[in-house]
């Protein structure tokens, strides 16, 4: 069985820059996590997507 993907995306310029393993399924809220941007070329908030 293969494990599902999610990406995190960049809030900024909305660019999907991170690929994960989501997190438990049931959860409500989605990941937001501060990271690197190399097109903003700053730290900026990412959140995870599908």
């Amino acid at each position: 069985m293969a494990n599902k993907k999610a990406a995190l995306a960049c809030t900024v310029c909305g660019q999907r820059n991170y690929s994960m393993t989501p997190t438990q399924a049931g959860q409500a809220n989605r990941l937001e996590v501060k990271k690197f941007c190399k097109y903003c070329n700053k730290h900026t908030l990412h959140k995870e997507t599908k």
